[in-house]
């Protein structure tokens, strides 16, 4: 988040009818999220993995309470500056406790089971695609590392099939989770497949 100016978190964002102010306040609660469920173990068989975690539809997601309070809670921090200081102590303090977690321990989240190690590679995968999202509007802000956006390339992959090998990784994932409309030249390779909508 050092790289996010002032007046960067009043831009729009790649997240539909959210400015930058709005993701990064999700990024908060989306780092709590990690903090809560890594200390949520459970004895119960693993019943998803970091493939499984994610659903897939070919519509997108209807309107969603919490993304509407995700906004007001945005407004409420007032000044950026109050903003990027919780992101960064919130999301290190999850970073840590993911490097001190067992990765072959189960927790539980959102009615399922996952290890540890499957749960966090599912939050790659999401803070990846909100990586996309956050520079969406900011080119002078680094985007995602090469490897991160390959290997959600395959995580997407695995879930909605195979795109053209020609496109890059960031096409992929912007057209194949509906963060963008595919180019009429990239919907005459489709075909008459799908696009899908990947919901977290």
């Amino acid at each position: 988040m050092r790289d996010l100016g002032d007046d960067d978190f009043a831009r729009p964002s790649g997240c539909d009818g959210w400015l930058v102010r709005d993701l990064v306040c999700h990024l908060v609660i989306d780092a709590q999220d990690v903090l809560i469920t890594l200390v949520t173990p459970t004895a119960d068989p693993v019943t998803h993995d970091e493939v499984t975690y994610w659903e897939v539809a070919h519509e997108p997601a209807a309107d969603d309470p919490l993304a509407a309070l995700t906004v007001r809670l945005a407004a409420a921090y007032g000044e950026p500056w109050m903003l990027k200081h919780h992101v960064d102590d919130v999301g290190q303090a999850a970073l840590r406790a993911a490097g001190l977690a067992d990765p072959t321990l189960k927790v539980s989240t959102r009615d399922m089971v996952l290890c540890t190690a499957g749960y966090l590679n599912a939050y790659v995968w999401e803070w990846t695609l909100h990586h996309l999202d956050l520079v969406a509007h900011l080119p002078h802000v680094p985007g995602p590392p090469a490897e991160a956006l390959a290997r959600c390339r395959e995580v997407l992959e695995h879930l909605a099939g195979a795109f053209p090998a020609t496109w890059s990784d960031v096409d992929v994932l912007l057209v194949g989770t509906g963060r963008r409309a595919a180019t009429a030249a990239e919907r005459a390779e489709l075909g008459e497949r799908r696009i899908p909508y990947v919901l977290g």
